[in-house]
């Protein structure tokens, strides 16, 4: 029997809106034969989005997947005689891969114990160190989590440009509301069908700098002119009527979606409690905000190998991934770049374990998927 038939308890099992909930916009297509090129149903959703998670302040533009949308803003934003890209290693291949799109080198900086973000006091020194040679930052919020971005608020102003990696993070809530909420920079979201909010393919971009969004939409569209006239470097990564009509309706269930993947999480925190081998040796990210989250990372514990909790489950039809293990340089593709010492990548990359969570999975899995944890784990 293929493996794959024996998995009782997936990873991941994306749950995109049913037909039926965005019928109504497809209709809509038919009665304007607008099919793409920002059409309505594209602008109305871009619209939404400003006025339920922004209070109507800034821009924002889809784009046909994340990955574009970063290209876009590192290539839009990055200083001209820049060759660096700062960004961490622990992140997903996208990051560094549009960095190199865009004619730049990844630099990969090393992240934080607790929070599993780029530390932002090698952020600081690197700046000071490599000067004009770096063309721009690009943080990743790992795992959805709500980045304090004073920081880098900071540097973007001082003339050193930030594009926010911000894939797994559209609607997370922090302090100053949504997150990314008047943010100088380029935000990329991405709606991926295996993220908490996803049509299939697609993402977003948004800034509180109007006119940088406009840029990118021009950007998107070849770069055309009013007049239809390339006048700069473009790319075609609009979002079709098609895929706006998912996202509305996406939009319209996209709370009780979140309340679900809220309320997974804490079972799981509830489930490594009952178990001291598993509460005093496992570790969990240091979160900021209320997250939806995409699946649960844990750390193993010290001198154990997170691809051995891996094959434990597998044993028992129960799906795990590890997020990001390799981390990027540790690949051999990007193993050239250059980067600081990598104490906390390294460690993370051989511990991370990243369980199932999908929305219409009942406590008894993840009762099941934790209780298999314990038995593999020492005490």
């Amino acid at each position: 029997m293929n493996i794959v038939d024996m998995i009782k308890i997936p990873f991941l099992r994306p749950n995109l809106v049913r037909q039926e909930k965005f019928t109504g916009y497809l209709s809509q297509i038919e009665n304007s034969r607008l099919y793409s090129n920002y059409g309505p149903l594209n602008t109305l959703f871009e619209n939404r989005i400003l006025q339920e998670y922004y209070k109507g302040d800034g821009g924002a533009v889809t784009v046909n997947n994340a990955t574009s949308g970063l290209i876009l803003s590192i290539n839009q934003s990055k200083r001209s005689g820049g060759k660096y890209a700062l960004m961490p290693s622990f992140t997903f291949a996208a990051t560094p891969l549009a960095a190199m799109w865009c004619g730049l080198e990844p630099y990969f900086v090393d992240v934080h114990k607790e929070d599993w973000c780029m530390n932002e006091e090698l952020v600081k020194d690197l700046l000071e160190e490599l000067g004009d040679k770096v063309a721009i930052v690009v943080p990743y919020a790992t795992f959805g989590t709500d980045i304090n971005l004073d920081f880098y608020k900071r540097i973007h102003e001082s003339g050193i440009p930030v594009v926010l990696d911000a894939a797994p993070s559209f609607g997370t809530l922090g302090a100053s509301g949504f997150f990314g909420n008047n943010f100088p920079g380029l935000i990329v979201f991405s709606f991926h069908a295996t993220k908490s909010f996803g049509i299939g393919e697609g993402g977003l971009v948004y800034s509180s700098d109007i006119n940088m969004i406009d840029q990118i939409r021009q950007l998107s569209n070849f770069g055309f002119s009013t007049n239809r006239e390339t006048i700069s470097q473009g790319l075609n990564s609009k979002l079709s009527e098609y895929s706006a009509a998912i996202a509305l309706a996406t939009l319209d269930a996209f709370p009780e979606k979140s309340k679900t993947r809220k309320e997974i999480y804490q079972w799981y925190l509830e489930e490594f409690k009952r178990y001291p081998n598993l509460d005093k040796c496992w570790s969990f990210q240091k979160i900021s905000g209320e997250i939806s989250s995409q699946f649960f990372p844990v750390l193993c514990p010290k001198g154990e190998s997170n691809v051995k909790f891996v094959k434990l489950l597998a044993q028992n039809c129960i799906e795990a991934r590890t997020y990001f293990s390799p981390a990027c340089h540790q690949q051999k593709f990007f193993s050239s770049f250059q980067r600081t010492l990598m104490s906390n990548t390294d460690d993370l990359s051989s511990r991370i374990l990243s369980l199932p969570l999908w929305e219409e999975m009942d406590k008894k899995d993840v009762v099941e998927v934790v209780k298999n944890l314990s038995k593999g784990s020492k005490v």
